[in-house]
């Protein structure tokens, strides 16, 4: 049988995974539009509320408000779970703060891809990781002009920087890696296109 510590954990588990579902289901980009009197970001380009797709219709101001807006939101959950959390149960929180990006229930369950989100999560735990993926980012990005391609990149140097941050603890790898793969599953429309050599592989 469970302590009466592995109770609560699990209690305050659920609890964190449900309030950054939630959080993330705030769309910052779709009400940022909303309120300065723009269409939803979903209705153009990629159709995706991600800070690429507002960078392309409104520009780039609008993009990194919604950039830094995420990543703080995602460095915010870091922090609160890890005041109540064990550190290796934090990535699993993760995972709940990707989907409520991924999966708005305040916005029809159509929102962003998870990649700003996943970055500012992972400034909370392992920065350096989180550094070095920006800058990989950027490198591939000057070399193929295809966001999404950058993106996995980022993505897959991020989930493996928590991974060894956190000495590849089960829960760890788990929350990372499932992250890593719905992230991936986000951009499906990106590969799609790409493959079929459509312009509109570009957005992320």
């Amino acid at each position: 049988m469970w302590s009466t510590a592995h109770e609560n954990q699990f209690v305050i588990f659920i609890s964190l995974f449900i309030f950054s579902y939630l959080a993330a289901s705030l769309n910052f980009s779709i009400i940022l539009f909303r309120f300065s009197g723009k269409s939803d970001p979903r209705s153009r380009f990629s159709k995706n509320a991600g800070a690429t797709n507002v960078y392309r219709q409104a520009g780039l101001w609008y993009a990194l408000i919604v950039l830094i807006l995420d990543m703080g939101r995602g460095m915010g959950i870091v922090l609160l779970s890890g005041c109540f959390l064990r550190e290796d149960l934090v990535p699993v929180v993760g995972l709940g703060l990707v989907l409520g990006n991924s999966f708005p229930c305040f916005h029809h369950f159509q929102g962003g891809k998870g990649v700003a989100t996943w970055l500012g999560f992972t400034a909370g735990i392992a920065p350096v990781y989180a550094g070095i993926s920006v800058l990989v980012w950027i490198g591939i990005y000057m070399v193929c002009k295809t966001p999404f391609i950058s993106s996995f990149a980022m993505i897959l140097i991020l989930s493996m920087g928590i991974m060894i941050h956190l000495e590849w603890a089960p829960f760890s790898v788990a929350g990372s890696l499932s992250t890593l793969t719905l992230i991936y599953f986000n951009h499906r429309s990106n590969v799609t296109a790409w493959r079929h050599g459509s312009g509109h592989h570009n957005g992320t």
